[in-house]
């Protein structure tokens, strides 16, 4: 497995782990591999979300996905998943963690863009979230160990 596939995968249990459903309190679950848009689902309503989980500091742009999901639920007029980033991250010998949800991320907050031929997924579609700085969010969870 990829090293950002396996970080990836890392980072949902985490979230799992961490933090109890936004909208009701109640647990998390991961949804199965490559479910479409989603990563995790609440135990107890119909809270779903996707989880990207960086190893940096909160920053405004995050690695997104395959854009060709993306792009069919957006032609639907559907509204992105809910987003959750799990940003760890290591600044002087301090190790820190937050977890942050975004509960609406707008079409023009995605930026598609193409890997390039000599990639290992030549040609691959690909989007990036992007100005997450000037997104409301809330934080889920904070931690600072030395």
């Amino acid at each position: 497995m990829p090293i950002n596939q396996e970080n990836g995968k890392l980072g949902e249990q985490e979230v799992v782990d961490l933090v109890c459903c936004p909208n009701c309190g109640k647990k998390l679950m991961l949804l199965p591999p490559n479910y479409p848009l989603c990563d995790i689902q609440c135990t107890g309503c119909n809270f779903r979300a996707q989880i990207k989980t960086s190893n940096h500091k909160p920053s405004s742009i995050v690695r997104g996905a395959g854009w060709d999901i993306m792009e069919k639920v957006l032609k639907a007029g559907i509204l992105p998943p809910l987003l959750i980033l799990n940003f760890k991250w290591k600044e002087k010998n301090v190790l820190h963690q937050e977890i942050r949800f975004y509960p609406f991320v707008p079409k023009n907050h995605l930026k598609k863009y193409t890997l390039s031929p000599e990639a290992r997924r030549a040609n691959y579609r690909m989007f990036n979230y992007i100005n997450m700085d000037k997104l409301p969010h809330f934080v889920l969870y904070k931690k600072t160990e030395k």
